[in-house]
């Protein structure tokens, strides 16, 4: 990190009146990085929207499977995963460098509880190295710049977007945001991502006055999208079997998981 990402030079931008998404998620997944006010609107959206605490793990347990598919079948050694979040177990950067220890891993996130606990997400084994960048999505030059100084874009990168594109509202800057940064990476790159939906075979229409009450009364703003409109996201990509699905079914190591309001699907750059 540089000085101006230490922690102390972002306390400032740290407001526990208002509930934040990366804090409200860290609370639904059981964690104790999170707020009173956190906690109160996590309460009122869950009991609008009951399942989201599922979406919440189902999106979690989705990197985890993810990122041992990309490492261990893939063979990726390298990871820009943007718009990580709270720190929690079996991180990027664990599950990647326990399968090769080599990996290389950056972290993007603009919530400022995130960089104060960066230095958790920066621990690496000696042969690997683990970054992390402040920086926004919505500025998706700022974070490759600053990204290439720790990844090689000669060689194949997954790009992690785990619940992040939809917290940019419009669908036609989310799409070029996710077009520009695969535009970066080398044939061979992955883009691993997830989205919630408002679809109703995955019963996502519940989402919408959920996200209306948390686009009242919390931060980010965020917004669900179709199944059409998440799988634009990988135009020019061939997307990897099972393909666009919830993201509790991709690759499940067994039995058949309940489906969640919230797609899911890795894609390879040809």
């Amino acid at each position: 990190m540089s000085e101006s990402d230490t922690p102390a030079s972002t306390s400032a931008r740290l407001n526990t009146g208002v509930a934040h998404n990366a804090r409200v998620w860290n609370y639904w997944i059981g964690g104790k990085d999170n707020y009173e006010v956190d906690q109160q609107v996590g309460e009122h959206v869950a009991g609008m929207f009951p399942i989201i605490r599922e979406i919440a793990r189902a999106d979690r347990w989705f990197l985890g499977r993810a990122v041992r598919f990309l490492a261990e079948e893939r063979g990726i050694r390298q990871f820009l995963d943007i718009g990580t979040g709270l720190p929690t177990v079996d991180n990027t950067h664990e599950i990647a460098q326990r399968i090769a220890p080599e990996s290389r891993i950056v972290y993007v996130d603009n919530d400022p509880i995130v960089l104060v606990h960066a230095r958790t997400l920066l621990t690496s084994t000696p042969a690997g190295v683990t970054d992390y960048i402040d920086a926004d999505v919505h500025d998706p030059d700022a974070i490759l710049e600053r990204a290439a100084r720790t990844l090689d874009f000669d060689q194949p990168v997954a790009v992690m977007m785990l619940g992040i594109l939809n917290f940019v509202l419009d669908v036609d800057k989310a799409r070029d945001i996710a077009r520009r940064v695969m535009a970066a990476m080398p044939a061979g790159s992955h883009l691993a991502l997830t989205h919630p939906t408002f679809d109703s075979d995955l019963g996502g229409e519940g989402q919408i006055p959920a996200m209306k009450f948390w686009n009242e009364n919390a931060t980010p703003p965020i917004t669900a999208r179709s199944r059409e409109d998440i799988a634009s996201f990988f135009d020019g990509l061939t997307l990897l079997e099972p393909g666009l699905v919830s993201c509790s079914q991709w690759r499940a190591e067994s039995g058949s998981p309940t489906p969640v309001p919230q797609f899911g699907a890795v894609a390879v750059k040809p």
